[in-house]
């Protein structure tokens, strides 16, 4: 009932110790797994969601929106954000992986209770390190028990992955009933009828208890049913990876068809953009031409009213000029010919200023503004 049989007589103490092993670089990049989704960290409190991302605590305390997976946005059903089911799975191979790393990278591993020997055995059940003389002690105290004892030596030969393996356990499940749990009644019968593990006391004391199988029994078929359903998945995620592939598909195209979009609008713009140009210059243009005709007929028209001034006031000159100083002889001889001058100006109209200000009102100019 003890440990294994090569271990009854105690490691021996003059094997020297194998090398560090090699395979640490790989160690980190098989098992990614296990940290955290999120953070990518170690974390001794991770959280199993309902969508089956694992995220540690302090990502979920500090996660928002509340309620909301991080990684696929799937709800979190909890009102504070917390997942209650813990990834017990991961965060013991952690541990287990963390031991592994000890055996690696150290050659004179403690004795986990003397502390002052070297340590030649590993006990997977106390998960202790153990020297030759507190082994010894310990197959005394465990006798009745069977725990599974190795050399150092050996585990330090495995690779990651065959430790793990080696030195996966089955931990013992305790009687479900009350009490018998801290009393240690380890259980090995699965009730399916009200699906909890019994003691072998409760199994035959209780009638109601019944159908009865083995626990080990009882974990292999939830461990196939697992693998069915994760085999039914496998056959429906094709489906889902189809219809990823279309989406993305259709997201390229919508993306292609807007920048082609973006791009005949720019061209558009930029043509009409030109086009405007275009016109601005001719209206411009034409603007310029028509009131440079229009200046032309103003100066044409202040000279000739200049003139016209220039001629009443020479004539009210001479006549004034007349009036005072003038002789009968030069009045007889002159006034019919300032007469016929006075007249001619008397005849005279001022132009309508308000025809020359804007030649032609500009309404071409106006017209084609409004085509635009």
């Amino acid at each position: 009932d003890g440990a294994a049989a090569p271990m009854e007589t105690g490691p021996q103490t003059g094997t020297p110790p194998c090398s560090p092993s090699s395979q640490q670089p790989a160690v980190k990049d098989d098992f990614q797994f296990i940290l955290c989704e999120r953070c990518r960290q170690e974390s001794p409190d991770l959280k199993l969601l309902t969508c089956l991302h694992t995220l540690c605590l302090n990502c979920l305390s500090e996660n928002k929106p509340i309620g909301q997976c991080p990684i696929c946005r799937m709800a979190i059903p909890q009102a504070s954000g917390i997942p209650d089911m813990d990834n017990v799975l991961f965060t013991n191979l952690q541990t287990r992986l963390n031991i592994y790393k000890k055996l690696s990278n150290s050659s004179g591993l403690s004795c986990s209770r003397c502390r002052s020997e070297t340590a030649a055995v590993w006990c997977s059940e106390c998960e202790e390190f153990l020297c030759t003389k507190c082994f010894e002690d310990h197959q005394w105290f465990f006798k009745k028990r069977s725990h599974e004892a190795r050399r150092v030596e050996e585990l330090r030969a495995e690779s990651a992955h065959q430790f793990l393996e080696d030195t996966r356990k089955s931990y013992n499940l305790f009687c479900s009933s009350p009490g018998h749990a801290d009393q240690g009644h380890i259980s090995t019968i699965y009730c399916r009828k009200c699906e909890k593990p019994l003691c072998c006391s409760c199994a035959l004391l209780d009638s109601q208890h019944a159908p009865f199988c083995d626990i080990r029994s009882e974990t292999q078929r939830r461990q196939e049913e697992l693998g069915i359903m994760s085999q039914e998945l496998k056959q429906k995620r094709s489906s889902f990876e189809a219809t990823y592939v279309a989406l993305q598909d259709e997201a390229v195209r919508l993306e292609q068809v807007q920048q082609e979009m973006r791009e005949l609008i720019r061209q558009r713009v930029e043509q009409l953009v030109r086009l405007i140009r275009q016109e601005e210059e001719e209206l411009l243009g034409l603007v310029e031409a028509q009131q440079e005709q229009g200046r032309q007929e103003v100066v044409r028209e202040l000279q000739r009213v200049e003139g016209v001034l220039r001629r009443m006031e020479a004539g009210e000159r001479l006549v004034e000029k007349m009036g005072l100083y003038a002789t009968e002889q030069e009045v007889m001889d002159m006034q019919p010919f300032i007469k016929d001058s006075l007249e001619q100006l008397q005849q005279l109209r001022p132009p309508v200023t308000g025809d020359q200000a804007q030649p032609g009102d500009l309404a071409e100019c106006r017209a084609r503004l409004q085509a635009l």
